[in-house]
């Protein structure tokens, strides 16, 4: 989907990526944090991570770099070595915070996106550091960056996440715990259950789903107790009127889709060449940075506190997607409506028509359909919730004032049709853009009304959650461990 950007805004280049247009007057520099965020992004873009290796990915990036700030700070302790890295008033420059943050981000990235290293070394040069400086000394900002970024990579590589394939010695954040789903591509034997599906590859061809990531509840989140700790009541279930009933309102959608609607499925769906939804909120967070003119301090705070919160979003989303393994509405409406006629999107350029009920799909990419795991809960409600709660509490604002402009014709789903004319999305509040991530996955047939709105509550306790822990790292003596009886939005 193209969007329309302004010429001559950096922000406008970092964020058309997503389609996103700026703001008019913003021209504030991008600090070294955003500039490591961006090639997080793109090292996301290129290598097709699943969405909680990607939230993972970016909370890893960004405790490295906060651990490493941290160090420059009066107050402020990092995650893993506490306030032992502290430098002295001396050595709280600007170019030591960029140097450390630099070399912490560098090592992160490189352990987490390893064939992107060139691009990583290109960013390093540019700023005028050679990434193959190894120094563990602490009284240089290299050896901060450097033995920070260790600290958290030592944990984190122990995390249950299986990034290094040991847990099963088979590939990276492979599932060790034994998932099988119950149903296949050509056989529904339970109806409450996820269904893989067999997808066109695109290129003549078909793949069949894998589950992404079913251990990933065994995560050892950042600011959550366990996995479960949040984990909603269950879905309706198979024969209820409620189970009917929510199909039916996906029907009905798919029946009166308008271009504002569609624009608004295709906009939020992130699919798996793009930055996902972790990444996205990553984008609105650049450019909240560009539109309040942060200092590196500021963005090494928020990136760090916004990102934990999605990864710990992940953490509980898909404790509660492996818990419950719900059907997503594509098997459900074939289950329920197979052999019935039904009035629904009937296809690119078909508008709506009366089809056979086997035969409806989501308004989805044909190689998209619907994503590789089960529905309940929503991912994309539940990240983008808590990133939409930090930055409400990080900028003790809920505005936003941010937008897109979609040019005519531009659809991936029905290209040369849709938008009919250039359409504009805007969010005057971190929270609109939320509900209108969370409400595009049931425009696009993907989840159901309860899936979404449960996930909403999730994503803003969750997100409330990681605050509070963050607030404990960026002022110990004010909001240190243990205190409890700190306010959420103070």
């Amino acid at each position: 989907m193209k969007c329309i950007t302004p010429k001559g805004s950096k922000i406008a280049v970092m964020l058309a990526l997503a389609g996103c247009v700026a703001v008019p007057g913003i021209a504030s520099a991008e600090t070294v944090v955003s500039k490591w965020n961006s090639a997080a992004l793109e090292a996301i873009r290129v290598t097709h991570p699943g969405p909680p290796v990607v939230a993972r990915s970016l909370a890893i990036a960004n405790t490295c770099i906060y651990d490493a700030w941290a160090a420059y700070d009066s107050v402020a302790i990092g995650t893993r070595l506490a306030g032992t890295l502290r430098r002295p008033a001396a050595e709280r420059t600007a170019a030591n915070k960029d140097k450390a943050v630099s070399f912490a981000a560098y090592r992160a990235l490189v352990d987490l996106f390893p064939s992107e290293k060139p691009a990583f070394d290109a960013l390093m040069a540019t700023l005028g550091y050679n990434g193959s400086d190894a120094s563990i000394n602490t009284a240089t900002p290299s050896g901060v960056g450097n033995v920070a970024c260790k600290a958290v990579l030592d944990f984190r590589h122990a995390d249950g996440s299986n990034q290094l394939g040991d847990l099963n010695g088979g590939a990276p954040y492979s599932d060790y715990t034994g998932y099988t789903p119950v149903n296949t591509p050509d056989a529904v034997n339970d109806p409450n259950r996820w269904q893989p599906l067999r997808v066109s590859d695109g290129h003549g061809g078909f793949v069949e789903q894998k589950f992404i990531t079913p251990h990933w509840g065994k995560v050892v989140p950042f600011a959550l107790t366990k996995g479960s700790q949040f984990r909603p009541k269950p879905p309706q279930p198979y024969g209820s009127v409620a189970y009917v009933e929510q199909a039916r309102e996906v029907i009905s959608y798919s029946a009166s889709l308008n271009d504002v609607q569609k624009i608004i499925a295709e906009y939020w769906a992130d699919g798996p060449t793009s930055e996902l939804p972790p990444g996205h909120w990553v984008l609105f967070a650049q450019f909240v940075s560009q539109r309040d003119n942060h200092t590196v301090d500021q963005d090494a705070k928020m990136l760090f506190a916004m990102t934990n919160a999605i990864f710990d979003a992940s953490i509980a989303s898909w404790e509660a997607k492996r818990y419950y393994d719900y059907v997503r509405p594509v098997t459900a409406i074939h289950v329920l409506f197979g052999g019935q006629q039904i009035p629904a999107w009937a296809g690119p350029g078909l508008g709506t028509q009366m089809i056979s009920g086997e035969n409806w799909r989501p308004y989805q990419a044909v190689t998209v359909v619907t994503p590789p795991f089960s529905e309940y809960v929503s991912g994309h409600s539940i990240f983008s919730m808590a990133g939409a709660t930090v930055l409400k509490l990080f900028t003790g604002s809920d505005v936003f004032g941010h937008g897109v402009t979609i040019a005519a014709g531009s659809s991936r789903v029905e290209p040369g049709l849709v938008p009919a004319i250039d359409t504009r999305l805007t969010w005057a509040n971190f929270s609109d853009a939320a509900a209108e991530a969370g409400v595009s996955r049931r425009y696009g047939g993907i989840h159901f009304m309860e899936g979404d709105l449960v996930s909403r509550d999730m994503g803003v306790s969750v997100g409330k959650q990681a605050w509070k822990k963050a607030r404990s790292y960026f002022d110990p003596r004010r909001h240190g461990h243990g205190r409890g009886h700190d306010r959420d939005d103070d």
